[in-house]
């Protein structure tokens, strides 16, 4: 790009960056020195390639959504929490948010992953255990009790049954007498990651997709802030993939998903805008940063070229970022508070729009109250302290982390490509990105590539030539166990008493009746959630749905393979 190219970007730059709302702070060093808000090549120099870099808040978005970077918003500090009965989260949730959390995630237990009741057989010993138990609506009003839903946005991490739950979700705003269309915030539901990762499913791919094409529809239509569907690399990346192969498989999902909206009729320019992404923050700082980098400057690009998408905020790629579970060592765990500092600075430095970061004891339970409190404090040492946030992307220009962004983003092209001929010649039922991404789920293509690259990590470590420390180095510590956080018992027995209440309170004909209703909706082509909305305010509980849509759709296993 020449010099007068670049001056034009400069001056376009600046003219939004004076119209936008800046916040009122000091963005000056810890010694007082002026620093400006973005920095670039030099005026008058010529600069080969900078069109792939460019400017904060303009095409291809590699600096950022936004020409303020982090002096117009800080990002969101969104602590995932969840554990034991709703009342206990609640109290948790009411602590991140007094603490100066600025939005709630929401942690779910393995049978409310599953689609299964507290009292179900196979709930037997988890209830509670790694996330909250929800059964019903009324477990949600709990949740929630005293938490204004209309003023706080709140992401939920769940992709099997997560349409039944953000039913329950909305029935608990529509008691609190919130304004349904106002609410905001971002419902996991990416079913391909769980072929791919996660392994949390309750049926064949294509009933799922069904699913989530009617919550698409829905929420274009009737809440139009609410995001529903966060794709999801972090269960890649914590499966063992390595960064470009995170980067990958989570953007061809989305891609995925955007065939999915097209399919349907509806215009990218309306559902795009409601797809975000949750990506992991690793531990090798530079490869972070410029995995986040390519990822934005790839979503826009093929949103526009390919997908047809005019309007800016379609192209926007907006991601929540958690710190790296996987990174995070029994041994030695008070090491865990660097590890997770590193990896959130890495995403800040990446331009993530939210962030959770790992307490320090999560190798060895749930976290403690001072756990978490760390952890929260951990993001606002970064946002308070160390004035990233005085300047938008200030990494942009070096020559080591933009020869990185671009050979991550190379690596996630060919693997673009790759899944596409999986798919084959068209015609294609939903889009041939979908039909690569269901052939490669069919085959184990995924898991396949997935299970190498952890193989290849794995004996790295072992043979000495990736280091951890207190695993393979240093080992020697003077530390002392930690006070770890249980779960009772008595919180399965309380929570199947109270589902035995409500089960007995309610009324069964009511409850049957709307079940029976949206079965009948599922045989036609009607949108689902109206019919599923009915039957979660008749208190039906979430296995009860979920049984109905198994017993009408069936469930999936997953092929052996050898």
């Amino acid at each position: 790009m020449n010099a007068d190219e670049i001056a034009a970007g400069r001056a376009r730059w600046q003219a939004r960056y004076d119209a936008a709302r800046k916040r009122d702070a000091d963005f000056t060093t810890l010694s007082g020195m002026t620093v400006d808000p973005v920095y670039g090549p030099p005026e008058g120099v010529a600069y080969p390639g900078f069109e792939r870099i460019g400017w904060p808040g303009e095409y291809p978005y590699t600096r950022g959504l936004y020409p303020t970077g982090y002096r117009g918003r800080t990002w969101t500090i969104r602590q995932f929490a969840g554990f034991g009965n709703a009342r206990q989260t609640n109290e948790r949730y009411k602590m991140i948010l007094g603490a100066g959390g600025g939005g709630l995630s929401v942690a779910f237990d393995m049978p409310t992953l599953m689609g299964r009741d507290s009292d179900d057989p196979q709930s037997l010993g988890e209830v509670g255990h790694c996330g909250v138990a929800v059964d019903s609506a009324a477990d949600m009003e709990v949740l929630f009790d005293g938490i204004d839903l209309a003023g706080v946005t709140t992401s939920m991490t769940i992709s099997g049954p997560a349409v039944p739950v953000f039913c329950m979700y909305l029935v608990a705003a529509e008691r609190q007498g919130a304004d349904l269309s106002s609410l905001d915030g971002t419902l996991q539901t990416d079913i391909f990651k769980e072929y791919i990762a996660q392994k949390e499913w309750l049926f064949d791919p294509e009933p799922h997709l069904r699913l989530i094409g009617d919550l698409m529809e829905y929420c274009a239509r009737e809440i139009p802030r609410y995001k529903p569907l966060s794709v999801s690399g972090y269960h890649i990346r914590e499966a063992g993939s390595t960064a470009a192969q995170e980067l990958a498989y989570t953007l061809a999902d989305g891609f995925g998903y955007v065939e999915l909206g097209l399919s349907r009729g509806l215009d990218v320019n309306v559902f795009a805008p409601g797809l975000s992404f949750f990506f992991d923050s690793h531990v090798d700082f530079f490869e972070e940063i410029a995995k986040f980098r390519a990822a934005r400057r790839i979503w826009a690009r093929w949103l526009r070229d390919v997908y047809g998408a005019t309007s800016e905020k379609a192209l926007w790629l907006r991601f929540h970022t958690q710190t790296a579970g996987v990174s995070l060592t029994a041994q030695q765990p008070v090491n865990n508070v660097v590890r997770t500092a590193v990896e959130a600075l890495a995403a800040v430095l990446g331009g993530t729009n939210s962030l959770h970061t790992n307490a320090l004891d999560e190798t060895l339970a749930l976290p403690t109250d001072e756990s978490a409190e760390i952890a929260l404090r951990t993001q606002q040492v970064l946002m308070e302290e160390t004035g990233v946030v005085n300047v938008a992307d200030p990494l942009g220009g070096s020559w080591y982390v933009e020869a990185l962004t671009d050979k991550i983003e190379a690596e996630a092209e060919e693997i673009f490509a790759r899944i596409r001929q999986l798919g084959g010649e068209g015609p294609h039922q939903i889009g041939p990105m979908t039909s690569g991404i269901l052939r490669g789920i069919e085959d184990g293509w995924f898991t396949g590539h997935i299970a190498e690259s952890a193989f290849v990590y794995q004996q790295a470590l072992e043979k000495g030539d990736k280091k951890i420390v207190g695993v393979n180095c240093h080992t020697g510590t003077v530390a002392k166990d930690l006070e770890i956080l249980r779960i009772s018992h008595e919180v399965e027995l309380e929570q199947r008493r109270m589902l035995a209440e409500r089960k007995s309170g309610r009324d069964d004909a009511a409850v049957k009746a709307a079940v029976t209703r949206m079965v009948e909706v599922s045989r036609t082509g009607e949108n689902m959630i109206p019919a599923m909305l009915d039957a979660v305010r008749a208190e039906a509980t979430l296995g009860e749905i979920c049984d109905a849509l198994r017993a009408e759709w069936g469930t999936y296993r997953e092929p052996a393979r050898f």
